[in-house]
């Protein structure tokens, strides 16, 4: 496994902005390593752009269009929209295992409102 930096990621996602130029985890990986990945590789790209959205970057994500830098506001809210349905799906998962309401589950995991 290569060790893949969040600048390494930043540089080839300025290659692909806006949503129809977006680009898929492998052929993303192969744009950073230059070569195609091997391991976890893909992982380790995908945990590069955790870090730069923690860092503030429009890094966009959909399984329709792949992964890219925002171009407008409307694809920057769109990813949004995605990563808070998909937190909810989380939660709600387990709120359900701890058989516990979600506002429940929200008072004892201290969440902002």
């Amino acid at each position: 496994m290569s060790s893949i930096t969040p600048d390494q990621v930043l540089a080839a996602l300025s290659r692909h902005i806006g949503a129809d130029r977006g680009v898929g985890i492998r052929q993303l990986t192969r744009e950073v390593l230059g070569a195609p990945g091997e391991g976890g590789d893909e992982r380790a790209v995908r945990h590069a752009i955790q870090e730069l959205r923690e860092r503030g970057h429009h890094v966009c994500a959909h399984p329709s269009t792949g992964y890219h830098l925002a171009a407008t506001d409307e694809e920057l809210n769109r990813t949004c929209l995605y990563l808070t349905e998909r937190a909810m799906c989380s939660l709600r998962q387990v709120a359900a295992m701890k058989k516990v309401s979600l506002p429940d589950l929200k008072g004892q995991l201290r969440l902002p409102t």
